[in-house]
């Protein structure tokens, strides 16, 4: 069901199929190399109300745990294909926003007195605490091939793009059981679909605006029962209301039938976390001593995930 109103609701963007080929090969390079790959969704989808869009309903994510957690997979030596949001939160450069360079670069020489007529740059090493480090991470995942960015924007972009990551996945040949789904973007629950969108601009002079929307289908089900029936798969469920984060984490497991559900509350989301499965609930925090420290609870999520995902490997072996 949902996968027909995915082909017959929400039109296949420009570019998918290029990025869905560069998602294949990274698979397959994987598959060939024998590691374990986690796609990661991060960051919110937008969704357009006219057909020439100028007004949009966006879901607001700045993709910052899918970001850090790219960050922990790759240094514990998965292969991670990031589908992000355009301008959210990326691996390693969410640490160094723009203003950052600003202050702490300062050039070394002119541009037409370098070495092949180029700008050099030097910045003191307290001005960019951890740069060196997380730049030598990503170059080297980025050379080795283990790390893949793909970008989405709007609802559309990001269906067809997640069906075509996991397909790219599925094979058992490329990857099966080795690969993780960590789905951490913040999914527009709501659409116009595309027959009954106005071409043009919504004008204001019109008066109060009325919209009738519908539900997004839900894509889990499909990924879980179709499109990558092998692999080990997690969704994150945030609530406001704490007394419901459980029941609703067991729902969903119950309703998709994945392995674990990431329940957290939107207070305190940033050091505390439920591991929630079919048999177990698994509290993780961040100690104030840890806080002080700058850790982050995405360090615990993914140990604990990665142990879950290798027991996972074992039990399909």
């Amino acid at each position: 069901m949902a996968e027909t109103i995915l082909n017959s609701e929400f039109p296949e963007p420009p570019g998918v199929a290029r990025s869905a080929a560069l998602m294949q090969s990274f698979a397959a390079r994987m598959g060939r190399q024998g590691r374990r790959v986690v796609l990661i969704t991060s960051g919110g989808t937008k969704v357009p109300l006219e057909a020439r869009p100028v007004r949009f309903l966006d879901n607001f994510s700045s993709g910052r745990r899918g970001a850090v957690s790219a960050e922990c997979f790759l240094r514990t030596g998965y292969g991670v294909l990031f589908l992000h949001r355009a301008r959210s939160s990326f691996p390693f450069a969410h640490h160094f926003p723009p203003q950052t360079w600003l202050a702490a670069l300062r050039p070394t020489r002119r541009e037409a007195e370098a070495p092949g007529g180029r700008l050099l740059l030097e910045a003191e090493a307290s001005a960019l605490p951890g740069f060196a480090d997380a730049l030598l991470t990503y170059q080297e995942a980025a050379e080795a091939g283990t790390f893949l960015a793909v970008e989405f924007t709007t609802l559309n972009d990001y269906l067809h793009l997640l069906q075509a990551a996991a397909q790219a996945l599925n094979p058992a040949w490329c990857v099966g059981s080795s690969a993780m789904f960590y789905l951490a973007a913040a999914v527009s629950d709501f659409y116009v679909p595309a027959s009954e969108m106005p071409e043009h601009k919504i004008q204001s002079s019109g008066g109060p605006l009325q919209i009738t929307m519908k539900m997004v289908p839900k894509m889990l089900s499909p990924l879980v029962k179709d499109w990558a029936p092998k692999a080990f798969v997690i969704s994150f469920k945030l609530e406001t209301d704490p007394s419901l984060v459980i029941d609703h984490a067991r729902r969903a497991l119950k309703t998709y039938c994945h392995q674990v559900v990431v329940a957290n509350i939107l207070e305190s989301h940033r050091s505390y976390v439920i591991i929630v499965t079919k048999d177990s609930e698994t509290q993780l925090s961040l100690s104030d001593e840890e806080v002080g420290k700058g850790m982050e609870i995405e360090g615990k999520i993914v140990s604990n995930l990665q142990s879950r995902h290798m027991a996972f490997i074992d039990e399909k072996n």
